[in-house]
C-alpha cells in the first residue's frame, strides 16, 4: 500500500500496531535476583514460603508477660520477678510463671508470653543490669489485655499466601517484600528487544562534523531513550544502502542473528524518489500508509523476515508523537511496560487550531491545572520538545479549541 492510499484513523492504526506486537511479542521469562528485577514484570505468582513476621515478637521495649497475671483493676500494680533479658535475634526461653521479661523492639515473644508493658510504664522505667538480676522485681500496672503491643507471627502474611500477583511491576516496596520474605530471585518477563535502525547519508552522528546539507541524527538518541525508559532493550544499527537490494539484504544480515523482536525505523516513508526503506520493504508486504495525526502522518508496518517492523517518520517530534501514541501503549497492553501516561484534563491557556480531519498532538508545559502551548505545530522543533512536560491531545474534528477550553495531556514525567 502506498502513502498516496486512504487515510487510517489513529485508532485503527493503534489496533494495527497491538495485533503485530501481539502474534510475535514472545513473553521470554528470566530468573534474575532481586537488584537485577528492579522495574521488570513479575511473570507470576510468587506465594509466601514463610509468615511474616515469622514469629510473635515485641513491638517495643518493655517487659514481655501473662496478661493473666496482671489481670485486675486499673490503677494498681502487680509486682513480679524480673527474667533474664531477651534481645532481637535470639531464641526466647518459656516465661515462668510469675515472672516478667525484658524484651527489646522486634525481639521472639517468649511462649507463655502474650503481652508486653512499655518499659516506660514499668517501675523502675529502665532495664535492670543484667548482673543484677538476681532477686530483682518489677511493679507492672495491672489491666494490660492480652495481644498489647505483639506483632503476632503471620499478621503481615500468612505462609502459603499470594505474596505478590503475577503482572507486577517490582518496585522497591515489592522487592522489599520479596527480600522479607528470604526470596532471593524471582522470574521476570525478559525485556522486549527492540531493533532501533537508522538511515541516509544526510544524518550524522552526534559529536562528527556536518558536510553541506547534512544533519546530525538525533532520533535515534531520542527513541533509545524513549524505548529504555519504556522496559525495552535496545540494539541500535545503521545501515547505509545505495540500492533497496543492498537495504533488504543488510537488514537480513541484522535480523538473522535473532536478536529483535521488533525492529523500529525513522524517515525514509515518504513518497520521494530516495526514500530507500519504503522502496527496500513495500515489495516485502510491509505497509506503508498515512495516518489521521498530526505530527507523525506517514507510517508504516508489517513483517520482515518474520519480525515486527514499524516506520516512523523522519522528523524529531514526528518520530516521538508516534513512539507515544502507537507503540508505547501497544507494549503496556502486551507486556505490563511502560505504565501507561498519566491522562488529564487540563484548561488550555490560549486559543489554537487544528486541522478538522487529523489528531494534532502539540506540546505543552503542564502546571497546576492549566497547560500552555510550547513552540508550534512543527515536527521539527526539538527545542520546543525540550521544554515540554505533556503532549497536548486535539481531537479529530477540532479545527479550533478557544483559550479556556479544556483538553486532554498526556504527562511526559
Amino acid at each position: 500500500m502506498s502513502a498516496g492510499s486512504r487515510v487510517h484513523p489513529v485508532a485503527e492504526h493503534q489496533d494495527t500496531v497491538r495485533a503485530l506486537l501481539a502474534d510475535s511479542l514472545q513473553q521470554r521469562v528470566r530468573q534474575r535476583s532481586l537488584v537485577e528485577a528492579a522495574g521488570r514484570i513479575l511473570a507470576g505468582d510468587v506465594t509466601a514460603p514463610r509468615s511474616l513476621p515469622p514469629f510473635a515478637n515485641s513491638q517495643m521495649d518493655g517487659y514481655a508477660v501473662r496478661s493473666a497475671e496482671l489481670a485486675g483493676p486499673d490503677g494498681s500494680t502487680v509486682e513480679l520477678q524480673a527474667a533474664a533479658p531477651i534481645p532481637a535475634g535470639a531464641a526466647a526461653p518459656a516465661l515462668r510463671p510469675g515472672t516478667a521479661a525484658p524484651i527489646m523492639t522486634g525481639a521472639m515473644l517468649p511462649a507463655g508470653a502474650d503481652a508486653v508493658v512499655p518499659i516506660e510504664r514499668a517501675q523502675p522505667d529502665s532495664f535492670f543490669d543484667p548482673a543484677d538480676l538476681a532477686g530483682a522485681r518489677v511493679l507492672l500496672p495491672r489491666g494490660v489485655p492480652a495481644g498489647q503491643f505483639v506483632r503476632t507471627a503471620g499478621s503481615d502474611i500468612p505462609s502459603g499466601t499470594r505474596a505478590l500477583a503475577g503482572g507486577t511491576l517490582l518496585g522497591p516496596a515489592q522487592l522489599g517484600l520479596l527480600a522479607a520474605l528470604g526470596i532471593a530471585a524471582v522470574p521476570v518477563l525478559a525485556p522486549v528487544r527492540v531493533m532501533l535502525l537508522s538511515t541516509g547519508d544526510e544524518v550524522v552522528e552526534p559529536g562528527q562534523d556536518l558536510a553541506p546539507g547534512q544533519i546530525h541524527d538525533a532520533n535515534t538518541t531520542l527513541l533509545a531513550a524513549s524505548l529504555r525508559d519504556a522496559g525495552a532493550e535496545v540494539v541500535r544499527s545503521r545501515i547505509l544502502a545505495d540500492s533497496p537490494a543492498d537495504f533488504r539484504s543488510a537488514l537480513r544480515d541484522e535480523l538473522s542473528s535473532g536478536r529483535a523482536d521488533l525492529v523500529v525505523t525513522t524517515g525514509g516513508i515518504s513518497k520521494g524518489a530516495y526514500e530507500v526503506v519504503r522502496l527496500a520493504l513495500e515489495a516485502e508486504g510491509v505497509e506503508f500508509f498515512s495516518v489521521a495525526m498530526q505530527p507523525g502522518g506517514p507510517q508504516g508496518a508489517g513483517r520482515v523476515d518474520g519480525v515486527p517492523f514499524l516506520a516512523f517518520p523522519g522528523n524529531p517530534v514526528s518520530a516521538l508523537v508516534s513512539f507515544e501514541v502507537f507503540l508505547r501503549p501497544a507494549l503496556t497492553a502486551l507486556t505490563g511496560l511502560p505504565r501507561p501516561r498519566p491522562a488529564l484534563s487540563a484548561v488550555l491557556d490560549e486559543t489554537a487550531d487544528s486541522p478538522e480531519g487529523k489528531l494534532q498532538v502539540r506540546r505543552g508545559l503542564f502546571r497546576n491545572g492549566r497547560v500552555g502551548m510550547v513552540g508550534g505545530p512543527g515536527s521539527h522543533l526539538v527545542h520546543a520538545l525540550a521544554e515540554s512536560n505533556a503532549l497536548v491531545l486535539v481531537p479529530e474534528g477540532t479545527g479550533r479549541v478557544e483559550a479556556g477550553s479544556e483538553v486532554t495531556v498526556w504527562l511526559l514525567e
